[in-house]
């Protein structure tokens, strides 16, 4: 496999990673900004109590899926993104020759 398609695989998975844990940081900002809007007006104890613990699942599950996600895409670089940059290689070969026979 050549250089430039090694970094470009690189490239992409590197930036998937980014965009993942980017997500995963606006995803927990905005729960909690939620959870201490809707605190204010939640009065009773029972309610503040499942709110706070359905936040807290909701926010480690989706960590730990982004995680085992950004692992698996290490694991499995070469094939995900060789795939990928394959299939756009060929379409952007079909596009230039669409382009030149117009």
């Amino acid at each position: 496999m050549s250089n430039d398609i090694k970094k470009r695989m690189n490239d992409m998975y590197q930036r998937d990673c980014l965009l993942s844990w980017f997500d995963v940081g606006l995803l927990w900002a905005t729960v909690i900004f939620v959870l201490f809007a809707i605190l204010g007006i939640v009065e009773d104890t029972n309610i503040r109590l499942v709110l706070y613990i359905s936040c807290f699942i909701l926010l480690v599950f989706n960590t730990a899926s982004v995680y085992a996600m950004t692992k698996h895409l290490r694991e499995d670089k070469d094939f995900i993104y060789g795939l990928d940059i394959q299939h756009l290689d060929a379409n952007l070969a079909a596009k230039k020759q669409n382009r030149s026979t117009s």
